[in-house]
């Protein structure tokens, strides 16, 4: 269609070119005839020199607060001082960015680099892209248009959603404290059984310096000695939560509706984590990585969870791609799978922790399909954790 219209141009100037040369203005229609050949020959030349000439890159910052303006950096590199013919550069960004992006035209005239700057505004919490979709090599007057294969790589922007503020007074973040306050108790019994008349208790355990892993503070004894005491064995690990981060969006999907699928989950899920690390309580996270990899993390403490969801959004979801829960050790105290879908296609992971207790859904609202026997959570306006 795109060719269509430039023969379809072509023809008019010739046709113009014959009524001014045989009707008009004979001598001047053969200068214009001669111009009209000889023009296109020498634009051509130079679109066709262009494709091989020039190198476009693109340059901005990994991540963007929702709602501020990615500034997104251009640039033209030519390899000589050759006078070259105009460029069509093509931006494009992905659904969480606002895609009213225009298409820039470069004069290539000019020795050395050329730049230009766009700027789009951040609309969606998630990972995200910016690219070049297209460039052309244009000459004359727009009539000839050559496609540049040497696009550059697009390139990864984490766009940081607002983490809403749980109250620890929660009713999902209570349960998990619950149980987590249950497993101290049943683990402080089983430590007691192992001492003799000859040994005491407190070989155990130490005052908290800092630089402790939250996760091997002893809550209990420290309430009773009105300081904080650090479990010296291993037996911490299993007091942990687990929480399992599916970001799973199926083929086929609306892009619009799964990034914001995407980003009211991922809020959720760091808006507990920070409930729970302010009421004292470390968690084991757990999250699909590039290339498939799957990274478990200990969060213990409060500065991490703003670190970690920068790892989070700079991973790009895929479609059809779930958490890998293969490998997990399910001797946790209690587990939330938090998932943008419990639909069929999630039997897998929860097959996985079949017999299992404890063990909660975290979906993204109350209408969410739940085809699983756990509990659904959701998180409603008012940053209130609700059942479903």
């Amino acid at each position: 269609m795109k060719n269509l219209k430039y023969i379809v141009s072509a023809l008019m100037v010739a046709f113009l070119v014959y009524i001014f040369t045989f009707y008009i203005d004979g001598e001047m229609g053969v200068i214009l005839l001669a111009f009209v050949l000889f023009a296109p020959l020498v634009s051509l030349g130079f679109a066709l020199y262009a494709r091989k000439n020039v190198k476009v890159s693109i340059d901005c910052d990994a991540y963007v607060k929702k709602g501020g303006k990615l500034k997104v950096r251009v640039t033209v590199d030519k390899k000589n001082s050759v006078p070259l013919a105009v460029l069509e550069i093509k931006p494009y960004v992905s659904e969480v960015f606002d895609k009213n992006i225009k298409t820039y035209k470069l004069s290539l005239m000019d020795i050395g680099e050329n730049e230009f700057v766009f700027e789009t505004d951040a609309v969606c919490g998630g990972n995200g892209e910016v690219g070049i979709k297209e460039i052309n090599s244009c000459g004359f007057l727009g009539f000839m248009k050559f496609k540049i294969d040497a696009v550059p790589q697009p390139v990864s922007v984490g766009v940081i959603p607002v983490i809403p503020d749980i109250k620890a007074s929660s009713a999902l973040v209570r349960s998990i404290a619950n149980v987590v306050a249950t497993t101290e108790n049943e683990e402080d019994n089983e430590t007691n059984m192992m001492f003799t008349s000859n040994t005491v208790p407190g070989y155990e355990h130490r005052e908290y310096v800092p630089g402790d892993a939250m996760k091997r503070i002893n809550w209990k004894l420290s309430s009773k000695r009105s300081v904080l005491m650090v479990r010296l064995d291993e037996a911490a690990a299993s007091v942990q939560p687990v929480i399992i981060l599916d970001l799973y969006r199926p083929s086929g999907a609306d892009p619009q509706q799964a990034v914001i699928a995407e980003e009211k989950l991922i809020a959720s899920v760091f808006g507990l984590i920070n409930a729970l690390i302010n009421h004292g309580i470390a968690c084991t996270f757990i999250f699909r990585g590039d290339n498939e990899e799957m990274y478990t993390i200990s969060v213990d403490n409060p500065d991490y969870p703003p670190q970690i969801l920068l790892k989070v959004l700079a991973v790009k979801v895929i479609e059809g791609r779930r958490v890998d829960v293969s490998a997990l050790n399910a001797s946790a105290c209690a587990c939330i799978l938090a998932t943008t879908d419990a639909g069929a296609s999630f039997a897998p992971v929860a097959e996985s922790f079949a017999g299992s207790n404890n063990v909660n859904l975290l979906g993204i609202s109350d209408r969410m399909l739940n085809t699983t026997a756990f509990p659904l959570w959701y998180l409603d306006d008012d940053n209130n954790f609700k059942l479903v």
